[in-house]
């Protein structure tokens, strides 16, 4: 809300610092409840001594004085009266009218005409500094530089596109410059009609900023089409959520941090690829090709991994230490070789799964259902196996595979 500073009258005494109502009637009630002055007789002036009837021309902080009607009732009658008769005004040279106006705003100096200021907001401070009665300016706009430009002490670099905007009716924005100190100028010179504009475009901004947009498949199918075999492709860190990767050939890819979350990966090659620290949560992976891949502390929280192969008939293991699988679907998967040191498997379904010499020791198998699986060589000393289901296995579960 706009303040204003009301003064009795021009030797500003007796002087209170106000905030500026909605309307008029409302601003002069206040301002009689606080000088004890009729509101039928209250009459409001600008420093110039033009009288304000609309509390949209008043500027933040500006000093507004009083004047009242003859009423032999009040005492400041007579001093008032004579206070509105001593507001000074320009001398006649200085408020010559131009066509054109030279303004000097924060040291950067702006030429435009004088139609340009008053047309699009003849309500707005600009307006009002430069509008003209009788070839003379109804305000004394303020102190000239040197060069004759009329000083305003704002940031330039926010007055231009104000500027621009009274000249289209456009807001037009450079990438570099902040829409809220552009909203906060508008608010200072009172361009009403500009301010919903900004407000979009600020909401706007600061949806684009927490919004990342993730990559397409057809993005990831151009970078793999012009990425040379002979190099490396990384994804790392990059936002692929929600993406439809299904049956792509993404081997030998890093995809280190990167977040795939809710991806589909179904029946895609992930060989050898680089999944340390990515998020897969609730990914499709069904039927995907894993062999030798690196999932060091991946997210895999909720995924589908059903019918999956992590078995290289080369000899590289699949390495997912401490990856989290909590909640996941395994089901069918060729795990065989597959290091799941201290992992997370809690409530995973890993039915009817080939985990033959798979290392699981340390790993937190509460509630999993290992039904059918073949856990043959497997390796599950320290393993919390508290409630895990191993029905139907096919080879005997030893007690030497679960004892540290």
């Amino acid at each position: 809300m706009k303040r204003a500073y009301v003064y009795r009258n021009k030797s500003e005494e007796d002087g209170k610092l106000m905030a500026v109502e909605n309307t008029i009637k409302d601003f002069k009630k206040e301002i009689s409840l606080q000088f004890l002055v009729p509101e039928q007789n209250l009459k409001l002036y600008t420093g110039n001594g033009c009288e304000i009837n609309d509390v949209r021309v008043i500027r933040d902080n500006e000093k507004v004085y009083l004047s009242s009607e003859c009423d032999k009732t009040l005492t400041d009658c007579d001093k008032i009266n004579q206070s509105i008769e001593k507001i000074s005004v320009s001398d006649d040279k200085d408020r010559e009218v131009s066509d054109w106006i030279k303004l000097n705003v924060g040291g950067k100096h702006f030429v435009t005409s004088r139609a340009t200021l008053l047309a699009k907001e003849p309500l707005s401070m600009l307006a009002r500094m430069f509008a003209d009665n009788n070839n003379m300016y109804l305000m004394n706009p303020s102190a000239t530089d040197e060069t004759g430009a009329y000083l305003i002490d704002r940031s330039p670099e926010y007055f231009e596109p104000i500027l621009n905007y009274l000249r289209h009716g456009e807001v037009i924005l450079n990438k570099n410059v902040n829409p809220k100190g552009v909203l906060e100028e508008a608010v200072f010179y009172g361009l009403d009609s500009m301010i919903p504009q900004l407000n979009h475009l600020i909401e706007e901004s600061m949806s684009q900023s927490g919004n990342n947009q993730s990559l397409t498949r057809m993005d990831v199918i151009r970078l793999v089409i012009m990425t040379p075999t002979t190099s490396e492709l990384r994804f790392q860190g990059v936002n692929l959520a929600g993406a439809d990767l299904n049956r792509l050939d993404l081997r030998h890819i890093n995809f280190k941090y990167a977040c795939l979350s809710r991806c589909n990966l179904s029946g895609a090659n992930l060989s050898h690829c680089c999944l340390e620290r990515a998020d897969l949560s609730h990914a499709n992976l069904e039927g995907a090709q894993l062999l030798g891949v690196k999932a060091l502390c991946a997210n895999m929280e909720g995924a589908i991994l059903k019918g999956c192969n992590m078995e290289d008939p080369v000899g590289s293991r699949a390495v997912m230490e401490g990856v989290n699988l909590k909640g996941a679907n395994l089901d069918g998967s060729n795990m065989a070789g597959v290091n799941l040191r201290v992992a997370t498997l809690k409530n995973a379904n890993l039915q009817n799964c080939d985990l033959r010499a798979a290392v699981l020791a340390g790993a937190d198998l509460e509630c999993c259902d290992l039904s059918g699986s073949d856990l043959h060589e497997a390796n599950l000393r320290g393993a919390n196996l508290k409630d895990a289901a191993f029905e139907l296995m096919l080879t005997p579960l030893h007690m030497s595979q679960t004892i540290r």
